[in-house]
């Protein structure tokens, strides 16, 4: 039996990879917009009020189709998160 040991950054970037390498298989795209569960997941946010701020900023992309339905645009989550990335 062997054991490979790796750190928790290196680990997680693996299951990243292979995630992305079988959706590009099996064709699976993301939703362009998704639910505000989903856009604080993607921003690692447990706040309301902080999805709240973004899009009341104008940082994130929304579109309201409904009065009690807010969806946020994936694209404009990435960007925000890119903008913000420190070197």
């Amino acid at each position: 039996m062997q054991v490979i040991c790796m750190e928790d950054t290196a680990f997680y970037a693996l299951i990243d990879d292979v995630v992305k390498r079988i959706k590009e298989q099996q064709q699976i795209k993301e939703d362009k917009w998704i639910s505000g569960e989903e856009a604080m997941k993607k921003l690692r946010i447990t706040s309301k009020t902080t999805l709240q701020k973004l899009r009341d900023e104008g940082r994130i992309r929304f579109s309201q189709p409904d009065k009690r339905v807010i969806l946020y645009d994936v694209e404009s989550i990435y960007q925000y998160l890119e903008k913000h990335a420190k070197r």
